[in-house]
């Protein structure tokens, strides 16, 4: 459970990064950020994008980016080292794992992303900058909430 409170948490600053930096990159680069497509996508394939008004697909999206935040965060609970130098440093690792299984397994072998290796470097850049964050974060709650 700490660690799922933890991935919760650390998904707020992930969220800021990614917004910062999304901001940042080229025009043609700026369509929607994963947790958006992700969520539509999946939407579709369930048949209920087209019944989300606007609130209720940034709602779902929400839903989907921290309840995903939540559940990796709970394996992240397991394996974090005590230390809160030592937890953030093995958070931070966690968090390029868990970044290169979704975007370059998981969610291309379920179709609701395509693989990393198809996006431009600096959306790739900004996707990893997020992960390392929420993996520090996570790692650093995880282990404050041991206390």
């Amino acid at each position: 459970m700490q660690g799922a409170a933890a991935g919760l948490a650390a998904t707020v600053p992930m969220t800021a990064v990614m917004e910062a930096l999304h901001r940042g990159l080229p025009a043609r680069q700026r369509h929607p950020l994963p947790p958006r497509k992700i969520t539509m996508r999946l939407a579709k394939k369930v048949g209920a994008r087209h019944q989300l008004d606007a609130s209720q697909r940034l709602a779902t999206t929400l839903a989907a980016h921290f309840g995903y935040g939540s559940a990796v965060g709970a394996l992240l609970g397991a394996v974090a080292p005590r230390g809160a130098a030592k937890a953030a440093a093995a958070g931070a690792g966690f968090g390029l794992v868990v970044w290169a299984v979704s975007y370059l397994g998981l969610m291309p072998l379920l179709d609701l992303h395509r693989p990393a290796t198809r996006e431009p470097p600096g959306r790739n850049l900004l996707m990893i900058a997020a992960h390392l964050v929420w993996g520090a974060t996570a790692g650093a709650v995880v282990d404050a909430l041991r206390e």
